[in-house]
């Protein structure tokens, strides 16, 4: 695939991930399809990662998440994206607070045989804690 090809799928498949249409996300990643939620930790399959992802999503259903930037090299497709949601039920252990959640993320993704193979995901944790009134101390 070329890369905007590439870029192409990456869009669809945020798209499809926004309207919480996991069975189309689905469609979208390859047979071999590994998540890393955090370096070195793979969720393999996308059972897990859907799975993963409905969990959060679940903890803020009334969230937005729109792609800010995308590039891509090669079969891989960097994104940057903002979410916004408000704290409605348990996330990360901790209970609803109605707190609004705003996070950025950064994910890498890899390409093969025209579907993602590879998600990578990288955002602060601590401070969502923090967001929904988690007393952390370093």
């Amino acid at each position: 695939m070329s890369v905007e090809n590439n870029k192409k799928l990456v869009r669809r498949f945020y798209e499809l991930l926004q309207q919480q249409n996991y069975d189309a996300v689905a469609e979208l990643c390859h047979q071999d399809f590994v998540f890393y939620p955090q370096i070195d930790t793979p969720l393999s399959g996308v059972k897990g990662f859907i799975e993963a992802e409905k969990k959060n999503f679940d903890a803020s259903p009334d969230f937005k998440m729109p792609l800010k930037a995308i590039m891509a090299e090669g079969d891989e497709v960097a994104i940057y994206l903002e979410f916004e949601g408000t704290h409605t039920d348990d996330l990360f252990g901790v209970p609803a607070t109605g707190k609004t959640i705003r996070m950025s993320l950064m994910m890498l993704l890899r390409i093969a045989d025209g579907k993602i193979i590879e998600k990578r995901a990288h955002y602060d944790k601590y401070d969502i804690l923090r967001q929904i009134g988690v007393n952390l101390t370093y």
